[in-house]
């Protein structure tokens, strides 16, 4: 029975090569990396993480140190706002434990702000988690602004100074208190109220 189809046969032809004669059995060139290729491009991606490292710390660092001293100038400006505002004196003091003022001028380990006649706690500030220092000059392990916002019970010039676990200059910030409770933050080597950021 004829139903009018005829089936075609196709001849099977192997790939041959480009340029490639008679009887050669080369296969076209298959896509991909070769090895020169990617020895090429880990060299330039080694290359650019030198570069990028260093910068990458630096940023890190940057953003921590900025972060810490901003952290007490913040704090120091709030409680300089209440003392005003309320019209009573607030105390920002080195705290290690976040309920009580310690005898201390290492402001790493933590501060609190406190309105004084009720010894409320407005402000907690913890421990650093870096190894980085914050000391103060003159022995000042409390910073007390009264109801008109000056600072009292420190002598002017008052600096607290960070420091990085290295002690590099680049990474050194100093917070600057006078006794009319103006702050500032310094650089290594900048002069403010007379008093030299080291």
């Amino acid at each position: 029975m004829n139903t009018g189809h005829t089936t075609k046969h196709r001849a099977v032809v192997p790939p041959q090569a480009v340029g490639g004669t008679a009887g050669e059995i080369n296969f076209a060139r298959a896509s991909g990396f070769t090895l020169l290729e990617l020895l090429i491009t880990m060299a330039i991606a080694a290359i650019l993480l030198t570069l990028a490292v260093p910068s990458f710390q630096y940023v890190t660092n940057a953003n921590r140190i900025a972060g810490e001293v901003n952290g007490l100038l913040g704090d120091l400006q709030f409680a300089r706002a209440e003392a005003i505002k309320e019209g009573r004196t607030v105390n920002v003091c080195v705290s290690t434990n976040g309920t009580t003022c310690a005898n201390s001028t290492n402001w790493q380990s933590g501060w609190i702000v406190v309105s004084a006649p009720t010894n409320t706690v407005l402000r907690v500030q913890n421990t650093f988690s870096s190894t980085d220092t914050f000391l103060a000059s003159n022995n000042v392990s409390t910073i007390a602004f009264n109801r008109e916002g000056y600072a009292g019970g420190i002598p002017n010039g008052t600096l607290i100074t960070l420091h990085d676990a290295t002690n590099t200059s680049a990474w050194t910030r100093c917070l600057s208190i006078n006794l009319s409770g103006e702050m500032a933050t310094e650089l290594y080597g900048t002069t403010f109220n007379g008093v030299t950021c080291t």
